[in-house]
Order: structure tokens, then sequence, then C-alpha cells
């Protein structure tokens, strides 16, 4: 599955990193550190970041080290965790603790016997510091596994004020006044928007912030676990309603054919970059650190956000995404690890990465003032603010065959449909015998 969340946050970098680092835990949810009870102990922890979200994350570790005395050893998985971690438990090397991104991938962990339930120090802090949807998204059955450290944002649309004020436009509130609003910045000489096609992933996300406004929560839920068939009413009127956006020229930098060559950090470029193309780029809260750190934008001045608009009176929707931490039952030190996650259930983990920056928290005892600009709080105070209304990833949450393989299920589909929007029924049935053959293989 892809790593669309975070990747790029502050880093666009995709190489293979593997790094160890001392890091030590003794009662990691207390202020003081304690007689460091697990100094000598070496918790492994496997995830996918790398560059610097990875040095980033290490600050964390290096905080937990500091109170306990148990070394930490950090593993960069690449894309394919669940691969990658089934072949080190085979080998009788699982890691302690691993980040996992994607919902579908804890509950296959889950069902594969992989997993060990949380504390009930930390399922405490989760009860009294997340919003109830992040203890679901966590959990398999009524056992909660996985604690959500690392969120994303993912309805956010990024602009560059300099092209909108040219044009005379003001952050739309609906996806109508969007589309306007794109016409009239098309008009004074850039393109609207920089698609990322060639990155299936980011037409998934397109589609589910419309779905989730348009056609509201429960369904929502109801087509992400596939009691919904693709083929309802409500998918191919969003699919009508993407197709908008994706057959107007004007509004699209190169047209969808240009827009199928340009890869995520590509669209980012296109607007931010030396030589715009476009005054507007859709993607979560990580298009900030591409931005800043690729092309030295200063974030809420050249760089600015406006929330994903409402659809058809809808409400605007909030589209999330995060690493889930969990501990595997098979780990050596699986209780070390356990403590792991208690620290990082606190604010006070949080805070370490907020000050680093790229990040932000589903954890709302985490104090706002702790994210470095105030584009980054703005973000954060929506997806606290947002509350049990938060709806994770989409194809997050379905087998990777159909909802995170480049090439096949539902990217290739959206990219087929960018190609050519004149057939949405259509469209939504191909999804439908894609979603059917992957969640049959699951079962």
């Amino acid at each position: 599955m892809r790593r669309r969340t975070h990747l790029f946050t502050g880093c666009t970098a995709l190489a293979l990193a593997l790094g160890a680092t001392a890091c030590g835990s003794d009662d990691p949810v207390s202020a003081g550190g304690g007689d460091k009870a697990l100094s000598g102990q070496t918790v492994t922890v496997a995830g996918v970041w790398s560059g610097s979200e990875q040095k980033n994350f290490q600050k964390v570790l290096d905080a937990f080290t500091a109170k306990t005395g148990a070394k930490t050893q950090f593993v960069s998985t690449g894309d394919n965790v669940s691969t990658v971690v089934g072949s080190k438990i085979e080998g009788g090397n699982a890691p302690d603790v691993v980040m996992v991104p994607q919902v579908g991938v804890l509950q296959q962990f889950a069902r594969k016997g992989w997993l060990t339930p949380l504390s009930a120090t930390a399922q405490q802090s989760v009860t009294a510091d997340y919003a109830p949807v992040w203890k679901k998204y966590g959990s398999v059955g009524d056992t909660l596994y996985g604690l959500y450290f690392k969120a994303a944002h993912k309805s956010t649309v990024w602009y560059s004020p300099d092209a909108l004020a040219q044009a005379g436009v003001k952050p739309p509130a609906t996806y109508d006044d969007m589309l306007k609003a794109g016409h009239t910045v098309s008009d004074s000489g850039l393109a609207a928007f920089a698609v990322a096609g060639q990155d299936g992933w980011t037409l998934t996300d397109w589609f589910e912030n419309i779905y989730l406004s348009q056609a509201g929560p429960e369904k929502y839920d109801a087509l992400a676990a596939h009691k919904l068939k693709w083929t309802d009413a409500s998918v191919i009127k969003a699919l009508g309603t993407l197709g908008r956006l994706f057959k107007d020229k004007q509004l699209i930098a190169g047209g969808p054919k240009e827009a199928l060559n340009t890869d995520f950090p590509g669209s980012v470029e296109k607007v931010f970059g030396p030589k715009p193309e476009a005054g507007m780029v859709y993607e979560g809260d990580f298009v900030a650190g591409v931005a800043h750190d690729q092309f030295g934008r200063t974030i809420g001045k050249d760089a600015d956000f406006f929330p994903f608009p409402a659809v058809d009176g809808g409400k605007a929707p909030v589209v999330s995404g995060g690493d889930a931490a969990v501990v595997l039952k098979d780990a050596k030190n699986a209780k070390a690890g356990m403590k792991l996650l208690e620290y990082l259930a606190t604010p006070e983990a949080a805070a370490v990465w907020a000050k680093a920056g790229g990040f932000l928290s589903p954890n709302k005892g985490l104090d706002l003032k702790n994210y470095g600009d105030d584009v980054t709080r703005a973000t954060a105070k929506s997806l606290i603010g947002a509350g049990d209304s938060v709806r994770f990833d989409m194809s997050d949450q379905a087998p990777a065959a159909f909802g995170g393989t480049k090439g096949t299920g539902e990217w290739k589909l959206l990219q087929d449909f960018l190609s050519d929007p004149s057939n949405p029924r259509g469209t939504a049935a191909k999804l439908e015998a894609a979603a059917a053959k992957a969640y049959r293989a699951q079962d």
C-alpha cells in the first residue's frame, strides 16, 4: 500500500533507510522518568518513515530514552509494511512496535493474531484525549490494538495567495464556487489546479472528499466497508461531480494528459515552484512541507490553504489518515514496547514532533502552541475540532488490491476516469467489480 498521508511531509525522498539510535523508558506516562527500570533493554520500532520524518520521530524516541533508559532501534520499512513485518515475524525477528499506516493493514495484522491489545494505561489515555473515532479505527471488534500518534488532514486546498489576489478571488466555501474561482484564475493567466494524476492515490482523495460531503458520513462508512456497492447512485453522482473538474481543460494545468504525467511533488511545484503553472493544488497538510522544504515558500505568506469546500449543501468534509502504533505479540520486548506506546499516547510525546514540524496529532490534550506556525495550528485545530465527524481515508481502509496498489484497482480506474470522465456509471461498475474481487480475496 502507498504512503501518502505523510510521505512527503518535509521530505520527498522515498529511499529505504535503516537507522539506530539510543532511546529509553521506565514509566513514560509519568513526568520524571523514575528509576529507569527499562535500562539495558532495546525497543525495535518499524515504520515507513525516512528522511526528515524519521529524524523527527527519532527526537520522540530520544525523549522516551531520556525518561527511561531503554534503547531504541528504528527500521524504515518502505511502503509495503505488511510484507516486511510478515517476513520478520516468519524469520523470528519481529520488531516490538510497528507504526501502521493504514486501517486495512492494522486489521490484517489483528486477523493474523499478530497484535497485543493496548494496556489499560494506554487505553485510558485514548479514552481521555482522543475523539472516539480514533479508538474505532484503532480497534478490531471490541479490542483496541492501535494508538494513532501521527495524523494527516486531507481536506485542505493549497493556493498561492499572489495568484488568487491577482485574479481577485477569495477562498471559496462551496465546490461550485471553487470551480467558478478556478475559471477566474484561469482567465488571469494561470491554470486553476495542478492535479497529480500520475499518483493514483491523489485521485482517490479527491473522490473521498466529494463523496463524504455530498453523500454524508453514513454512506461513506458503508462504502468504505463495502456494505454499499460502488454502483450505488451516490457513487455515480460523486463521480459526476468530480468529472466536472476533470473534463474542464481550462481548470487543470496541461489538461488530463499532462496531469497523468504529474506526480505529487510535481503538482506542488506547478503551484509553488519557480515557474508557477497553476494557482491551486488539492492535497493534505503535507503539501506545506514540500512547498517550504523544496521551494522555500513561507507557509502563511507564500502558501496558504482553505478547507475543502462543501458539496451540494453538505457539510465541509474532514478526511484524515494516520499512523497507529501497535505492539506485536511475538515481540521480544513487548512489555517495553507497550511502555513506548503509553508514552506516545501523551501530549508530551506529541509536543516533541509538533515543535520539530511536519506533524499533526489527533491528541486533543496537545497545546496548539507547540506547533510552529499559524497555518499548522489552524489545520490541527480543524482536525481536533471535527471530533467524531472525521473519516479515515477510504482507500486506506480497503484491501490493498483495490485501494492501495499502483496500476490496478481504484488507483488505475480513477486515472482512466481522469483521462475520460464521460461515463461515471461505467466507471462505477468497474470500481464495483474490482472492489468485489478484492474483498472476496480478503475473506
